[in-house]
């Protein structure tokens, strides 16, 4: 047997209760279509409460105090207010001078790039730029090397269009770059 409960909401317009009717009675007759066997279900409000079906037989409780378990019970509830805060009050919080917005004094211009930052921040124009190269370098040595875990323990030296490696670079791994060296990367 199948059971099936139906929860509508009557709002309070006029024409919308007519709507809300008229859906009612697609629903009966598409039911009567479906099971023309069964008799029709009394169509009304019911609150529907969707769960496993241990909650409609009182719980086996070990410890035990004679109270039945109620579904309220697994319910977390939370600290309402008493009074209402008043409007005063409300705006104080709210303006605040700790809430407010501060004014940067400590702001600078970039002497590489003269984008705006602040004075003890990297750049984020000029790091976004390194970032994207390093990431290239990256992307070179994994091509030559075949994997990332086939790796050389030794270190890594990046030489850029027109330069030589140095004599102290004997026995380094060298990654030479097709482009001119950015002003902003620097050789060590």
């Amino acid at each position: 047997m199948v059971a099936s409960l139906l929860l509508v909401v009557a709002p309070r317009w006029p024409a919308s209760r007519g709507l809300l009717r008229h859906c009612l009675e697609l629903l009966q007759r598409k039911f009567q279509q479906n099971w023309p066997g069964l008799s029709s279900p009394p169509w009304a409000p019911a609150l529907v409460v969707h769960g496993p079906v241990i909650f409609t037989e009182p719980a086996n409780d070990t410890s035990g105090s004679q109270e039945n378990s109620s579904l309220l019970d697994g319910i977390f509830w939370m600290a309402a207010p008493k009074n209402r805060r008043s409007i005063e009050v409300n705006r104080c919080r709210r303006r605040n001078p700790w809430n407010l917005i501060k004014v940067k004094n400590n702001i600078d211009v970039c002497p590489e790039c003269g984008h705006l930052k602040l004075k003890h921040v990297l750049c984020a124009f000029c790091y976004e730029k390194v970032r994207k190269e390093t990431a290239e370098i990256r992307r070179q040595i994994g091509k030559q090397e075949g994997g990332p875990f086939k790796a050389p323990s030794t270190e890594t030296v990046v030489l850029y269009m027109g330069e030589t490696p140095a004599p102290e670079d004997q026995g380094k791994r060298i990654i030479e770059r097709v482009r001119k060296r950015p002003s902003w990367f620097t050789q060590n």
